[in-house]
C-alpha cells in the first residue's frame, strides 16, 4: 500500500511525472557504484527510483513525517534528516545530485546550490528543476496565490541558474522548459493557485497535450526550468 500511495502522489500528477522522469533520464539508466543524493527529497520516492537503477541513493529532508512514510517504500533510499542549507555530508562525497523544484522554496536558494556543489565530486553532475513562471506578470493574482500556497521565495531562469552555477564551479550542459506556451503556463498557475495538490493530480490527463505543446514551442521560457550541470574538474570515478 505505501508504494501505491506514493505512486499516486508522485506519478499521477500534471507536471511531476514528466519533470522528475526527465531529470532521471539525465542521471542515467545504470547508476551502479554511484552515490546519488536527492536534496529536499521528501519521502525519498524519486531517490528510490535511482536506487532501482543501482545507485547508493540517499534523500535529505527536514520533514520527518514524510521520511517515516518513505521508510516503508519497497525501494526506500537512505533517509537523512537534514537542512539543504547545511547538508550533513562531506565535501566531494557524492557522484550525482538530484533536486526537484526545491530551491525556489528555500530562504537562500543560492546557498543551497553552494551546498550541492560542495558535496559533488569533481566531474559529478547536478540535475535540478525550479519554478520559472516566465509569464507571471500576465496573471499576478494567480502567481501571488501560487507563491502563498507553496511558499515560493524566488523564481529562476536557465540564464540565472547558469550564472549561479558557473560561480560555484559547475558547467551547465543543457536545459529544458516545461509548460512552455502561454495556455500551458496559465493552466499550471491556475491549477496551482486554485486546485492545489488535488488539482495537480486531477489534471494528470492533460500531460500528453502539454507535452505536445511543449514540443511545438521554443525552449526559451515556461513554468518550470530543468538544468543539467557538471562540476568542473576530473571525471568522477
Amino acid at each position: 500500500m505505501p508504494d501505491v500511495v506514493a505512486f499516486a502522489g508522485h506519478q499521477v500528477h500534471v507536471c511531476r511525472y514528466r519533470e522528475a522522469n526527465a531529470l532521471l533520464r539525465w542521471l542515467g539508466s545504470d547508476l551502479r557504484g554511484q552515490t546519488v543524493l536527492d536534496v529536499a527529497g521528501g519521502d525519498g520516492y524519486w531517490a528510490g527510483r535511482a536506487r532501482r537503477r543501482g545507485a547508493n541513493a540517499l534523500s535529505v529532508d527536514l520533514a520527518r513525517t514524510k521520511m517515516l512514510r518513505g521508510a516503508k517504500l519497497s525501494h526506500a533510499p537512505a533517509l537523512v534528516e537534514g537542512d539543504a542549507l547545511r547538508l550533513p555530508l562531506r565535501a566531494a562525497s557524492v557522484d550525482k545530485v538530484l533536486s526537484i523544484c526545491a530551491i525556489e522554496h528555500f530562504d537562500d536558494g543560492p546557498a543551497a546550490l553552494g551546498e550541492m556543489a560542495r558535496v559533488l565530486k569533481p566531474g559529478g553532475e547536478l540535475v535540478m528543476s525550479a519554478d520559472c513562471l516566465s509569464r507571471r506578470e500576465r496573471w499576478p493574482h494567480l502567481f501571488a496565490a501560487h507563491s502563498r500556497r507553496y511558499h515560493v521565495k524566488r523564481t529562476y531562469t536557465h540564464e540565472s541558474l547558469t550564472a549561479l552555477l558557473d560561480s560555484l564551479g559547475l558547467e551547465v550542459l543543457g536545459h529544458s522548459y516545461q509548460f512552455r506556451g502561454p495556455l500551458a503556463e496559465r493552466t499550471y498557475l491556475s491549477v496551482s493557485a486554485r486546485g492545489g495538490r488535488v488539482g495537480f493530480n486531477a489534471a494528470a490527463p492533460l500531460v500528453p497535450l502539454i507535452a505536445l505543446g511543449d514540443a511545438r514551442s521554443p525552449n526559451t521560457r515556461g513554468s518550470i526550468v530543468l538544468v543539467r550541470a557538471r562540476k568542473k574538474g576530473e571525471d568522477a570515478a
